[in-house]
């Protein structure tokens, strides 16, 4: 149960009630919110929990919501705008009331119809959720915070003639190198990522693919789901071309043989003049 009410988070609240404009939900002090009728069910029963979204609706009245929104409070995700006004713009954020980005917190004027990396602010002075695109303000550049980080959670920010900038675990920044990506990435994109090195500059530099020996033992994973989804053999070896293996098993030659060794020497597979094949009773 959630202790206190909280804007932009999701909380899991007591179902205290039932009126005609849906349920009424409650946390351990017993502060109430609606959970409008469209969101209910018949799986919904009182004297239960039930996760929800906590935010103000088009009259800034504090509702409940079974919708969860691209991002929530602190969170970064790519987003439309649908519609501008001379106090800001409006954009998509998987709710039915769009969430403002004031004016005054767009780095640039943003224009209807294109897409943005905003951030979810919590604005003190209207107890509201609103927009930021001045993303730079919330990153952080702690050495001591990011150097117990190995796998992180990633959105991606932003292409570069280097690679591709994104935010890890909505706190830091960092770097995914083009020519160590074996897959293409596009802006917002949430995925994994595995943390290469901390730099200086306190950001990070990123690989989509473990390090090391998880890296090793991922790589080989992979040949071998693979290897069972092509009845059990594929028309690679050392010597196959390293833009065909990337675009198979989505690695670079160098781990690609390195995969093949190890699995050679455990006698799951095996090397033949044109293909490897899987081997059953290994």
């Amino acid at each position: 149960m959630t202790e206190k009410i909280q804007i932009g988070k999701i909380n899991t609240l007591f179902i205290d009630r039932q009126s005609e404009y849906g349920l009424f939900l409650t946390d351990i002090q017993n502060e109430s919110i609606l959970l409008p009728k469209i969101y209910v069910t018949d799986r919904m029963h009182i004297g239960e929990t039930l996760d929800v979204f906590v935010y103000t609706d088009s009259e800034d009245r504090i509702v409940a919501t079974t919708l969860n929104p691209l991002a929530m409070q602190g969170e970064f995700a790519l987003m439309k705008v649908t519609d501008s006004a001379p106090f800001g713009a409006f954009v998509d954020w998987g709710l039915p009331k769009d969430l403002l980005v004031p004016k005054k917190m767009q780095k640039n004027p943003l224009e209807v119809g294109k897409s943005y990396i905003i951030y979810v602010a919590y604005d003190l002075q209207t107890n509201r959720l609103i927009g930021d695109t001045r993303i730079g303000r919330y990153i952080s550049h702690d050495p001591k915070a990011m150097q117990h980080l190995k796998i992180v959670d990633l959105c991606i920010i932003a292409r570069t003639p280097l690679g591709y900038k994104a935010i890890a675990n909505n706190q830091f920044e960092g770097m995914l190198y083009h020519n160590e990506l074996y897959e293409t990435l596009h802006i917002g994109q949430k995925c994994t990522g595995y943390v290469k090195k901390v730099r200086d500059d306190g950001k990070f530099d990123l690989s989509l693919q473990p390090i090391g020996e998880a890296k090793q033992d991922d790589a080989s994973a992979k040949i071998i789901h693979l290897l069972k989804e092509h009845n059990n053999t594929l028309p690679f070896t050392y010597k196959s071309d390293a833009n065909a293996i990337s675009t198979m098993f989505g690695m670079s030659k160098k781990t690609f043989k390195k995969a093949l060794t190890n699995l050679i020497d455990q006698g799951k597979i095996t090397l033949n003049e044109h293909s490897i094949t899987g081997n059953d009773n290994a």
